[in-house]
């Protein structure tokens, strides 16, 4: 398998463990990872697991490196505001990026081309290179103005797919249910994995 660089941005949707699950299968993966974690989602990770994360970016890298065991390079992360970062140009843009999980509010920003912080610009970056850019919204209900971004982005050639596991496969753990999403990212990724049964299998 050819190793890729993936931008993985996770934000402050519920649902953290979906992003955290899948930076743990890309690292395994061998693919090279640049990940974003906006302040919003630090919050939500502390209220949804039992991680212990660091504030600062190098420390953030550190702590994953080691957690998953990825080697040395494999993993770098970014600052909010950290503009000479490689996702913030198209002359250095990563071969695809998701966002896992999408707050509607990052939805919105990308969609409307707005770059304040480094994970917008790094979608718009996507956007503009046409990249492979994949959302991971988690709300319920959706709203008129979050079904008209995502058609809006959709039409543009993005990938919106929702955290909606199955239920087929008839799951007995949590972590099961993780895990079909993941998958499904995986696989529009074509990162080989397996995580879950297929449909017929």
């Amino acid at each position: 398998m050819s190793i890729k660089r993936i931008s993985l941005a996770i934000t402050g949707a519920s649902g953290a463990v979906y992003g955290i699950r899948l930076l743990e299968c890309l690292l395994k993966a061998e693919q090279d990872v640049y990940l974003m974690v906006s302040s919003p989602a630090k919050v939500v990770i502390a209220t949804e697991t039992d991680l212990n994360m660091p504030g600062r970016a190098s420390e953030l890298e550190a702590f994953f490196t080691e957690r998953f065991s990825a080697r040395v390079g494999q993993l770098q992360v970014f600052g909010k505001e950290q503009w000479m970062a490689p996702v913030a140009s198209g002359s250095n843009a990563p071969d695809a990026m998701v966002v896992c999980p999408c707050s509607t509010g990052t939805l919105s920003a990308i969609s409307c081309g707005n770059s304040r912080t480094l994970i917008e610009r790094a979608a718009d970056v996507m956007l503009k290179e046409q990249r492979q850019l994949i959302l991971v919204p988690r709300e319920a209900p959706f709203s008129a103005i979050h079904l008209e971004n995502m058609l809006k982005l959709a039409k543009l050639g993005v990938t919106i797919l929702p955290a909606n596991p199955a239920f087929y496969n008839k799951p007995k753990e949590i972590s099961e249910l993780v895990d079909f999403v993941v998958a499904r990212i995986l696989d529009h990724l074509s990162i080989d994995h397996q995580l879950a049964p297929r449909w017929g299998e």
